[in-house]
């Protein structure tokens, strides 16, 4: 069972669908139990980071999300879900959950925010998602990117007003700034082979991460 989070913004049929296309059964909820008592975890996401951030806490769901990754539970950021795990956000000037070192800032350069719309993203760390040097499309909708304190937690990137993380990994932890709901085959790719590292098929041996320990 995979708990998509519910703190009142994200795609969350969307996400729904697309795990399940993918093999899962889901389970959407605002009930920190329910996260705990899950196999996996799901953080979508859309808006702001302070307002998403004091919601969670409000929920009681940042103590539950933390004992779900040190437990080693697989758990998937996206967009401003993925913003999350770093510690500082520029927006709002906010604590995220610090699950990974880092900050979240502003798009650079003479670009117009938000990104929106389908942008290439090349794999720089081979693993379950392909080999360095892949790419894939996705759809994007962000104003704000990732600068990880570890570039080991970096697993793609993508261009637009300068080279940022698409996709990060550590260990169990997952993020993707784009929507892979969103995303049409590439997107649907991404997520079962996060699904599989929750339910592998029989016989069939768990991937290495991307980044993280390989």
């Amino acid at each position: 069972m995979i708990a998509v989070i519910d703190y009142g913004a994200g795609n969350l049929r969307s996400i729904r669908r697309a795990l399940e296309a993918a093999g899962a059964e889901t389970v959407i909820t605002a009930d920190p139990a329910m996260v705990a008592a899950a196999d996996a975890v799901v953080l979508p996401g859309v808006g702001a980071a302070g307002h998403a951030m004091d919601r969670l806490r409000d929920l009681g769901m940042t103590g539950a999300i933390g004992e779900a990754v040190e437990g080693g539970k697989p758990f998937l950021g996206i967009c401003l879900g993925m913003q999350l795990l770093f510690e500082h956000q520029e927006e709002g000037d906010t604590a995220g959950l610090g699950l990974l070192r880092g900050r979240i800032r502003s798009l650079n350069g003479p670009v117009k925010v938000p990104h929106m719309g389908w942008n290439r993203s090349r794999i720089v760390r081979a693993g379950p998602l392909g080999h360095a040097g892949d790419e894939r499309h996705y759809y994007f909708v962000h104003s704000y990117v990732a600068e990880p304190a570890d570039q080991k937690d970096v697993a793609a990137v993508a261009d637009y007003g300068g080279r940022f993380p698409s996709i990060v990994v550590r260990d169990n932890v997952w993020g993707t700034q784009f929507h892979p709901e969103k995303s049409g085959p590439d997107g649907l790719a991404l997520v079962r082979a996060f699904v599989a590292t929750v339910c592998p098929a029989p016989g069939t041996p768990v991937a290495a991460p991307v980044g993280g320990a390989l």
